[in-house]
């Protein structure tokens, strides 16, 4: 019988809030994959999960998803990560493939899982705590209340993305900011809004800052903010 595929959301960085389903499959299945940009790479996601669950060297695989600009060749190396994990499966081996967060926002995990649901394999997306919710809860305030609406978006690709964003939702969440932290408070200092910017940083992890938007301090590359009408 051909194995099953487990997307596994480990959550933003504190072992702790690994869920019980998370730990218990990555325990019980014979492989534990690790998506890395390159071989070799240190992995957050598998360190997180090491925290709370001992992983025998043997059971980790590295999955490569290059992270070149070139879309031809992004979509030839998942696709062969796909046909890497299907090889696995063929051989009656049961996979955790881990991600950080939930597995379903901004997951490497969802190139597989699509391909691999087309070709008929056995395949189950196991959700984990967003950091935006980790940080939220930190910081001691809701993301929404009452009939308020929010919307989420990648790292900033232009300031009109947040701009026409703000203009829809009540509040809002931009993941991996930051770089571009400078250049939404410009934006929020126009609006009289820049007191009700979050910052969260390295949630669960070394580093970590959660507070107020401050310009001109250095964010690392696990920055997201949320930005309230009302604080």
């Amino acid at each position: 019988m051909k194995g099953k595929l487990y997307g596994i959301g480990v959550g933003p960085g504190d072992p702790e809030l690994l869920t019980l389903k998370a730990k218990r499959l990555i325990e019980e299945c014979d492989i534990v994959a690790v998506p890395v940009k390159k071989e070799g790479e240190d992995s957050v996601a598998l360190n997180i999960a090491k925290g709370a669950v001992k992983i025998p060297e043997e059971k980790i695989q590295e999955i490569v998803f290059t992270m070149v600009k070139d879309k031809t060749k992004r979509e030839a190396c998942r696709q062969a990560a796909a046909e890497e994990i299907m090889k696995l499966l063929d051989e009656g081996k049961s996979i955790a493939m881990l991600a950080l967060g939930d597995i379903g926002i901004y997951s490497t995990y969802a190139y597989v899982h699509k391909r691999l649901l087309k070709e008929g394999y056995d395949v189950e997306m196991v959700s984990g705590i967003p950091s935006f919710c980790a940080g939220a809860s930190k910081a001691g305030i809701s993301i929404v209340e009452g009939n308020e609406g929010f919307g989420v978006i990648p790292s900033l690709k232009g300031i009109d993305q947040v701009e026409k964003t703000l203009g829809v939702f009540d509040n809002l969440v931009i993941m991996k900011v930051g770089s571009h932290v400078k250049e939404v408070y410009d934006l929020l200092v126009e609006r009289g809004m820049e007191n009700n910017a979050l910052i969260i940083s390295n949630v669960g992890m070394d580093g970590e800052y959660v507070g107020p938007l401050i310009p001109d301090r250095e964010y690392g590359y696990f920055t997201t903010m949320i930005i309230k009408s009302e604080m």
